[in-house]
Formats: structure tokens, C-alpha cells, sequence
């Protein structure tokens, strides 16, 4: 073991006892589930059911959310697999509990303590871990790998803060790194630097790309139609901070009245929305509240969690949010997926920032499926023509559609890998 790993199995080992008041804070601030904190500390809230298991790991929602379709490959194609998905969010937990299919188990990722890992490995045993993203927990995945449990790391993703950070520590990444069976990298930057850290790939797979369109509730699509009326919808998805006063504005200009429906990345932003829409005299309705637009709401703010495949159906044109955050003076958000309006067939707008969806936003745009803007004042110039012209914005749309299947096919590879690595089919 490096003196590196030593000296942080020791000092969480050290610490480790102080891990229950720290999660009980947590939960006194809203960042843990109180009625489920111990999951945290490996006790598990489940009883583990007879047979092999397999564990799936994303630590936040974009990560978990790119697991689903790996979740239905388990449960179609190897239905005597127990399915257990771990994540560290409290949003993740809520949105896995609402999309994960019957039977598929979801618990809180331990900490990474010596003790609570241990826990966790002894209760589910699992027959296969596969980690997404960047989730190198040392202690966690030196004893899945301690105990024989194949690992995979795949649409992994290793930024520059990241590489360096392990870079101070070269032993520590080539042991944890090297902990994994395989290795599938979201691109050729992440793959180079996990080389440099030791490991090996075995392929490329971008899970984010994958994936069916995002769900919804068909009577609340009839309902917030009908209450909506004629008028044409504009979307703004995922935004942040500064980004829907900016786009609102812009659309002002526009001639036709149309409905604005916003759908800020945080929901709990709702209320701080609403103020600067009122301080600016517009009319607009929340739909936490229990609120449904009218003939005089000019704009909707869909401040709820889970329901962005809802309002994208509801959509004439898609302003993708997180993609402004230079324009307006901030830290570049890095935009969001472009594929969740594509895989509805939407056509869609950017702005300049797309650094966490780059390759895609570049293919999208050459394909002509996604329009990229300099700044919200820009967007007119794009919206107004799609509103303008329906077949148009349809054939915007089919462009984008097909090109977002195109993108998916990364899962097949991911499959064939993970099989590999799978136990035997139980008789």
C-alpha cells in the first residue's frame, strides 16, 4: 500500500467516529435524509435478497440519471440479477425513487470510513460494483476489490482539478485506478489522463448520451395543454441565477404573446423568481403553489423536481439553460444536456457555454439540430423564425431526433463489457 493510501485509511479510520454527529448536522441542514442517515454509515435499510447482486454507484443526479438504461439492460437481460443503486444525494435518492423500475433497490453510498464501508460490503456482497463518472473513493473501492468483486468504472470522467490533484500522489491513483477490471472513459481527454494515472481503457462510453426520452404525466400534459391554449410555448430548461430575467427580457421583444415556461436547474429557486418577476411587473404563476397558467399568465415557473420531460413535451422552441453564465458575468455553468429536447424531437437554442457537453453540442450544431447564440439578446433572432414556421421547427427537430439516437449507441459497448464481468446465469 503507498504511504499515501496508508495515511488516509488512518485518518478516516481516526475520524470515523465523529462521521454520526457530522451526518446528524447534515440533516439538521437539509442535506440528509434523517430517516435514513444510518445508510450512510453502511447500515443498510433493506433486507439484501437471495442470489448475486449487482451494485451501480453515481453519486449525484446527472450520474445516477445516466445509469437508468443500465438498469433496464440488467433487468431485461438478466432478470436473476438484484439490482442495487447507491447514490449521495438527497435530489438523486428522490429522483431514483420515482423512476427506478419495481424491484431495483436503492440505498445512500457509505462513507468513506474504514468501518462503514465495511458494513456496507458485508450486508450486500455484491457480485459486480460498477462506478460512473469520477467517483474514486479509495477506502470504498480498495475493499470491494480486496474481497474479489470485479469493478468497472465507466463514462468516466476526470477533469483537469481532478488529474492534478492525483498527480501529487502517483502511487495512491495507480493502486486505486488500477483497482478496476475495466475502464470505459466519456472521451479521449479523461481516457489520457487516466492513463497518466496508470489505468487501462478498454473503450469509450459516455452514459449521458444514451438513454430514452425523459418521462412524464400524460394527464398533466392534457391538463397544462388545455389551460395553455393556442398560444405558442417557449421553454427555457435547467436554468440558473441571472439566466431567466435575461431570457424573459429577450423574449419580450418578441411580437407574438406566447407562454414562457421556466424550469430552473434548483427548484428551490423558485421563490427568488417569482420576486424578480414581480419587481418587474410581469404576470406569471408557480407551479409549487398548485398554480396552472391562464389567459393572463404570461409566464410559468415549473419550480418542482422530476417533471423537465413534461414541460419539454409542451414545447414549441427549447432555450437550454446553463449556457449564459459568461455572457452574464459568472463562472461558466457549462450548459446542460442538449439531448434530453433532441430525443423529443424539439428544436432547440444554446448560448456560448457548452464546456460539459461539448462533443455533443458540436454534433448537434453541425447537424443542424441545435441553434448556438452569443447572448440572450440573440435568442429573437432564432425563436421568432421557428415560431413562425412550424415545418421548419418539425424539421429542426427530426434532425435533432435522429441525431440524439446516433449519439445513443455507446450503450451496446458498455453492455458487451459489462458482461465480461457479470456472474453466471443462475438456473
Amino acid at each position: 500500500m503507498s504511504p499515501a493510501l496508508f495515511a488516509y485509511r488512518l485518518l478516516t479510520r481516526m475520524l470515523e467516529p465523529l462521521a454520526p454527529r457530522l451526518l446528524d448536522a447534515r440533516a439538521k441542514q437539509g442535506k440528509e435524509d434523517p430517516r435514513r442517515v444510518d445508510e450512510r454509515l453502511g447500515v443498510a435499510g433493506e433486507a439484501r435478497p437471495a442470489g448475486d447482486l449487482v451494485w451501480l454507484h453515481g453519486v449525484s443526479v446527472g450520474e445516477t440519471l445516466s445509469l437508468l438504461p443500465v438498469v433496464e439492460r440488467f433487468r431485461k437481460a438478466r432478470p436473476d440479477l438484484t439490482v442495487l443503486v447507491t447514490s449521495g444525494t438527497l435530489t438523486s435518492a428522490e429522483l431514483l425513487g420515482r423512476r427506478l423500475p419495481e424491484g431495483v433497490i436503492h440505498q445512500f453510498a457509505p462513507v468513506d470510513a474504514p468501518g462503514a464501508v465495511t458494513a456496507f460490503l458485508d450486508h450486500w456482497r455484491p457480485s459486480l460494483g460498477v462506478f460512473v463518472e469520477s467517483e474514486l473513493w479509495p477506502n470504498l473501492i480498495g475493499a470491494a476489490k480486496a474481497r474479489g468483486v470485479p469493478l468497472a468504472l465507466v463514462s468516466a470522467r476526470i477533469t483537469e482539478k481532478t488529474a492534478e490533484g492525483w498527480a501529487r500522489f502517483p502511487g495512491a491513483a495507480r493502486t486505486v485506478i488500477g483497482s478496476f477490471d475495466r475502464i470505459m472513459p466519456q472521451d479521449i481527454v479523461s481516457a489520457d489522463r487516466i492513463q497518466a494515472m496508470g489505468g487501462r481503457i478498454d473503450g469509450l462510453v459516455n452514459l449521458k448520451l444514451s438513454g430514452a426520452p425523459l418521462p412524464h404525466d400524460a394527464r398533466a400534459f392534457t391538463a397544462l395543454s388545455a389551460a395553455i391554449g393556442d398560444r405558442p410555448v417557449v421553454v427555457a430548461a435547467s436554468t440558473h441565477e441571472g439566466e431567466e430575467i435575461a431570457v424573459v427580457r429577450a423574449l419580450d421583444r418578441l411580437t407574438e404573446r406566447l407562454c414562457l415556461i421556466l424550469v430552473p436547474r434548483h427548484p428551490e429557486r423558485g421563490g427568488e423568481i417569482a420576486t424578480a418577476l414581480g419587481r418587474d411587473g410581469y404576470r406569471f404563476a408557480l407551479r409549487s403553489q398548485g398554480a396552472a397558467p391562464n389567459a393572463e399568465t404570461d409566464i410559468y415557473v415549473a419550480d418542482t423536481l422530476g417533471e423537465l420531460g413534461l414541460f419539454l413535451r409542451l414545447a414549441d422552441v427549447v432555450v437550454m439553460g446553463g449556457s449564459f453564465g459568461s455572457f452574464l458575468g459568472r463562472d461558466p455553468w457549462g450548459g446542460h444536456n442538449p439531448l434530453e429536447p433532441a430525443r423529443l424531437g424539439k428544436p432547440a437554442v444554446a448560448g456560448p457555454d457548452a464546456d460539459n457537453w461539448r462533443e455533443v453540442t458540436d454534433a448537434l450544431t453541425a447537424a443542424d439540430a441545435l441553434a448556438v447564440v452569443a447572448s440572450p439578446g440573440d435568442l429573437p433572432g432564432v425563436v421568432a423564425p421557428l415560431l413562425n414556421d412550424p415545418a421548419a421547427a418539425r424539421a429542426m427537430g427530426d434532425r435533432a431526433r435522429r441525431a440524439a439516437s446516433d449519439a445513443g449507441a455507446g450503450l451496446e459497448r458498455l453492455w458487451e463489457t459489462l458482461q465480461l464481468l457479470l456472474p453466471r446465469r443462475s438456473r
